[in-house]
């Protein structure tokens, strides 16, 4: 138990860095070397004031793997983007947790480590063939921390999602960032440090 608490500390203190956990479906056959897409809203993401930012960190990170956004119309995919934060328990990696749905944890009843309130901010990225409506490819981040405001956690979010295009072999990963969270919610994040399957 000693040793339990010690972790979650080292963790909520950044010491060993910032961490997310990815979540990646098989994808379905290939990517069609027409890259072209089109991200798609729902009617409360358009209302939504920071929505933009998360597109346009999608819409950067797509760019490195050769993806060209296009009208709706004519593009060769649909691209759905979902968010939610919540308040998260603390918890420690629970074994056998690989094939779950849910991010690879043992919550606690409680959602607060000494007195303070961690949340769980999650981003999904589904991508669609538009002329079928067949799902090609899924994959999800989830991170921890201690901030109630969403947005600051995006660059992260994004960056880890696709920080492998796509996620092959495994359905969970772990990316570690580069430092501590100095920039966070401006766009400036530290790097990628490593990418590394979990095993179940």
């Amino acid at each position: 138990m000693i040793l339990c608490a010690a972790l979650v500390a080292a963790t909520l203190a950044g010491c060993a860095g910032v961490k997310t956990d990815v979540q990646a479906s098989p994808l379905s056959g290939t990517f069609a070397s027409e890259r072209t897409y089109a991200l798609v809203r729902t009617e409360p993401q358009d209302a939504n004031a920071g929505h933009a930012q998360y597109e346009a960190l999608v819409r950067a990170e797509l760019a490195r793997y050769g993806f060209v956004e296009a009208p709706k119309e004519s593009a060769r995919y649909l691209v759905s983007l979902a968010y939610d934060t919540r308040p998260a328990g603390v918890g420690v990696d629970a074994a056998g947790c690989g094939s779950s749905t849910e991010p690879c944890s043992k919550p606690a009843p409680s959602t607060t480590f000494f007195g303070q309130r961690l949340y769980q901010h999650s981003l999904t990225v589904r991508f669609f063939d538009r002329t079928n409506g067949q799902e090609i490819y899924k994959v999800a981040a989830t991170k921890r921390d201690r901030e109630a405001d969403p947005l600051r956690a995006v660059p992260y979010l994004v960056q880890s999602v696709l920080a492998q295009m796509p996620y092959a072999g495994h359905q969970d990963w772990q990316v570690t960032f580069k430092g501590e969270e100095a920039g966070e919610g401006q766009g400036q994040v530290s790097g990628i440090k490593s990418i590394k399957p979990v095993e179940p």
